[in-house]
């Protein structure tokens, strides 16, 4: 605890690049991942939607 408000939060940022470069115009301690979720088969898809339909019935 005393290192942290010693040398203040450090962030790691995934995602959104917007996030990490307001952090660095504020020189906050900050690193960026890049990431964006696993894209989803679209059998998958086309299962979820019929789920969700069921339930609007």
């Amino acid at each position: 605890m005393k290192k942290l408000l010693k040398e203040g939060p450090k962030t790691v940022n995934i995602g959104l690049r917007g996030f990490y470069d307001a952090l660095k115009q504020q020189e906050s301690s900050a690193i960026h991942v890049e990431w964006r979720p696993p894209i989803v088969k679209t059998d998958l898809l086309k299962r979820l939607r019929k789920l969700r339909k069921g339930r609007e019935q």
